[in-house]
């Protein structure tokens, strides 16, 4: 299934709809992923999947979307969602989006 990925910040979240297909699950809401922002950090609170899609590989879709929309906006990531950080945990190129706590 062909996904679209967008940042819709007025509910402060990413979500994953299916794309257009054909088959009536045109916009059909996949996934999501919530988050706060807060200048230039954002926290990743919480990856969910809904039970229709489950084991088909969205949520780390998901994950690697919000990763790479942080680093093309400048975002410091702050992982506190446990899917989010066990993905970076095996996708060390994210590594350098982690805020530490030394940073302003």
């Amino acid at each position: 299934m062909d996904t679209e990925f967008i940042d819709s910040p007025e509910r402060s979240r990413y979500e994953l709809h299916a794309a257009p297909d054909g088959q009536g699950a045109d916009g059909e809401l996949v996934g999501l992923i919530a988050y706060h922002l807060d200048g230039d950090t954002i926290t990743l609170i919480h990856t969910e999947v809904l039970p229709a899609f489950n084991g088909q590989g969205h949520a780390s879709t998901l994950a690697r979307s919000a990763l790479d929309d942080a680093r093309s906006r400048g975002l410091r990531v702050v992982p506190s969602c446990p899917y989010v950080a066990a993905y970076i945990g095996k996708h060390p190129e994210y590594a350098d989006l982690v805020a530490t706590r030394d940073q302003p």
